[in-house]
């Protein structure tokens, strides 16, 4: 049934609100992420849908006739809708400023390829068809077998077209709660931009829960920074730099990844294989893991997800596995550059939980930790080019190009 106008513009409007105040707890957050970043993201696209709706209608009915309620939350929805591409803009100046707070204000100086103006502008013409996610410069090697075991242990690999070797690495490694989610849905438009600069980028599956239980998920991490490290050179990559990146669940296990380094425990049969990183860059990753801060969003997250369904056990008589996932309780000295991410209205992963994360990570690590804060965004922003993921993908990059640049003095 074709909704009325008005209908219309009031579920636009109801979307457009909730992308400003999401709603939050333990029954609302997930329904307010799935409208809230979808609305967010595509804020342009939904503006220009209104005004031609809109005018649409005005020309069938008149001014005289039109559906004043219509009229008036069309209106509304369109200050919402411009306070959300406004608030999309102000991620450049918050990644940039970040970047500048931690690595100084010539970070740039130096940078291979150097920057462009294009590197720091809003590239509008990638925004109109969002869900292309294609580069003429990239060539994909997909689904190649990192480990026996079928498809949750396969690969894809991202690099440019131009032959090269010596290439830096990163690694993606996808979210979806440790119980969903694929190589092919997450971190693509920032796969696709580092493969363009030069990278060769490396996505991942790994076994999911509920069928494969804790500690799986990260010795597959680990088996494929293994493969990375003995087989990348074949795809012009550099076995010594290998960066690590991931969202949500991806990104605990990235951030795992990072504050881990050779832990036996996470590499059964293949100990011998070094699985440092150089760097991690995880976004919106849940970083306490065993709740040990108490808030109530990681309480209800171990009790009703990680003990059910991840790690299969009861946290007051397993303390010690769910402190060993934690990122939070693996922090020291010795960790690699972090850039962490996070979106202002998170439902999903409360950004105060990322805040505590950077706290305790700048108060013992001897490396660059930066921490940008996203206005507006909601999880999982950056999973289609947007104005707000298009700069956060261009500062990730400005990010990792300087490790690298600076490999000799800051990575491990």
């Amino acid at each position: 049934m074709r909704l009325s106008f008005r209908a219309r513009r009031v579920v636009q409007l109801a979307l457009t609100v909730n992308a400003l105040r999401p709603l939050r707890g333990p029954h609302w957050g997930f329904p307010a992420f799935v409208t809230g970043w979808l609305t967010s993201e595509l804020a342009p696209h939904l503006l220009a849908l209104t005004l031609t709706d809109t005018a649409a209608h005005l020309a069938r009915r008149g001014m005289r006739d039109a559906d004043r309620a219509g009229l008036a939350a069309a209106a509304l929805s369109t200050v919402g809708l411009g306070s959300l591409i406004a608030s999309a803009r102000r991620a450049e100046g918050v990644v940039e400023r970040a970047l500048v707070d931690t690595l100084g204000p010539g970070y740039t100086d130096g940078l291979r390829p150097p920057l462009a103006p294009s590197d720091l502008a809003t590239p509008w013409g990638q925004l109109v068809l969002p869900f292309r996610l294609r580069h003429p410069d990239v060539r994909t090697d997909r689904d190649i077998a990192y480990f026996q075991g079928g498809k949750r242990f396969l690969l894809d690999v991202y690099r440019p077209r131009e032959p090269g070797s010596g290439r830096p690495v990163l690694l993606q490694v996808h979210g979806g709660a440790w119980i969903s989610g694929n190589k092919e849905q997450q971190g693509v438009p920032l796969m696709l931009h580092m493969a363009a600069r030069g990278w060769v980028c490396v996505a991942i599956n790994y076994p999911l829960s509920p069928s494969a239980r804790w500690p799986q998920h990260i010795v597959a991490a680990k088996r494929a920074l293994a493969w990375v490290r003995t087989s990348i050179a074949d795809y012009g990559g550099d076995p010594s730099f290998v960066a690590a990146t991931g969202g949500s669940a991806g990104g605990h296990l990235a951030a795992l990844l990072a504050l881990s380094p050779n832990d036996p425990a996470f590499q059964p049969g293949f100990e011998e294989i070094d699985t440092r990183v150089q760097a991690c860059v995880p976004h919106y990753g849940v970083y306490d893991f065993a709740a040990t801060t108490g808030s109530p969003a990681s309480r209800a997250r171990l009790r009703y997800l990680l003990a059910r369904y991840v790690v299969g056990t009861d946290p007051r008589l397993s303390s010690k596995d769910y402190l060993a996932a934690s990122p939070l309780e693996r922090i020291g000295p010795s960790a690699p550059p972090f850039f962490v991410i996070h979106g202002e209205n998170d439902t999903l992963v409360p950004v105060r939980e990322a805040r505590e994360f950077v706290r305790r990570l700048r108060e013992v690590s001897s490396r660059p930790v930066v921490y940008a804060e996203i206005p507006g965004a909601q999880h999982a922003f950056d999973l289609f080019p947007s104005i707000r993921s298009a700069h956060v993908v261009r500062g990730v990059q400005r990010f990792l190009d300087w490790v690298y640049a600076h490999r000799d003095t800051v990575t491990i």
